[in-house]
């Protein structure tokens, strides 16, 4: 399998090329704010042959290209349903002042739906270029937060997760943002996160990649203490 990867625009949100090989089909996942051009270097670097465009959740650092390329290469947008709003209105999810920014830096913040969106959901087993990925429901971060996980042919490594910004590198997402909610990010945590292989590889929205071993035994968010405690401060 080849992933290209490359963070993008102000908030260096990480985008994704995955595909079987050099000169096959590909996915593009999270082609955020600047990722235009150099997901187009990418494909003519590879011979890729876009097939999709994949986004992990609605926010706009994620999706800020995603209809520029599906009209491009036309090609259908999948989004979890829970976030299919955001792409035609971004800002629902965003703090107050973040059009004003954007436009303020030179960016457009004007958006809408690309001519082709597929919801997905839980449990979903979608093929994209030749590759297998299964949805997990993971809100909290935004409703339809999810991951994206396809198998892997390597001796130490069973699975690639696709995390957006559910699981990072010794954190977690941010619940306090617009249609962020805490209680639901936990129970994604708990049970989705969790519930994850240590031999799976973590490709996350922002920052480094890393692997369920390495959070399950490091990340302060994914210990027991915190989970536990956390959850009787929900409760009482």
């Amino acid at each position: 399998m080849l992933i290209a990867s490359f963070p993008a625009g102000p908030w260096q949100a990480n985008c994704y090329l995955v595909a079987a090989a050099e000169g096959s089909d590909c996915v593009i996942v999270d082609p955020g704010v600047e990722a235009a051009d150099l997901v187009r270097s990418v494909v003519a670097e590879r011979r890729l042959r876009p097939a999709a465009v994949v986004a992990s959740h609605g926010h706009l650092d994620h999706t800020y290209s995603v209809a520029e390329l599906c009209a491009e290469y036309r090609v259908p947008c999948w989004i979890h349903r829970d976030d299919r709003d955001l792409l035609a209105d971004p800002f629902l999810a965003m703090p107050s002042g973040t059009d004003r920014m954007l436009r303020e830096a030179g960016y457009r913040t004007e958006f809408a739906e690309p001519e082709r969106v597929e919801t997905m959901g839980d449990g979903q087993r979608l093929t994209l270029a030749g590759i297998d990925f299964t949805v997990i429901d993971a809100p909290g971060h935004t409703p339809g937060s999810a991951l994206l996980r396809t198998p892997y042919d390597d001796e130490t490594i069973s699975d690639v997760i696709f995390s957006g910004d559910v699981l990072f590198a010794g954190s977690v997402g941010r619940t306090d943002l617009p249609r962020g909610n805490p209680t639901n990010m936990l129970e994604t945590l708990r049970s989705a996160v969790l519930g994850l292989p240590d031999t799976a590889a973590v490709l996350p929205g922002h920052g480094p990649q890393t692997t369920m071993a390495r959070e399950r035994a490091g990340n302060p968010y994914l210990q027991p203490d915190f989970l536990q405690h956390e959850g009787e401060e929900e409760s009482t």
